[in-house]
């Protein structure tokens, strides 16, 4: 295998590429972590002059789905973010609702 990843350039190491969004959809209390790949999750714009990704966000405890759409330039930065039914929060919030989450479980 290794002859293979030598052969072809290929290495075992693959740098982090991963963004994550905290989405609450429209009348729920739910937060939702939403986990995008800015390298393979992307498809090519129609315009051709960058990427687009669409993704449908929905929790366990609401019914509800909130639509998130991601445009990356070229060099796959993000130049914009929008939601739909629903709205983006912080990490912060997030993790304060994933607190109180499990302290009522508890």
């Amino acid at each position: 295998m290794n002859f293979l990843r030598k052969l072809f350039g290929g290495s075992s190491a693959r740098p982090d590429t991963a963004l994550y969004f905290y989405v609450q959809p429209k009348w729920c209390q739910e937060i939702v972590q939403v986990r995008v790949d800015a390298v393979t999750h992307p498809s090519l714009a129609d315009d051709g002059e960058g990427y687009i990704l669409r993704k449908m966000v929905s929790g366990t405890r609401c019914p509800f789905q909130a639509e998130i759409t991601l445009r990356f330039d070229k060099n796959r930065n993000i130049i914009e973010q929008a939601v739909e039914n629903g709205k983006f929060v912080t990490a912060d919030e997030y993790n304060a609702f994933v607190e109180k989450s499990t302290a009522a479980k508890s």
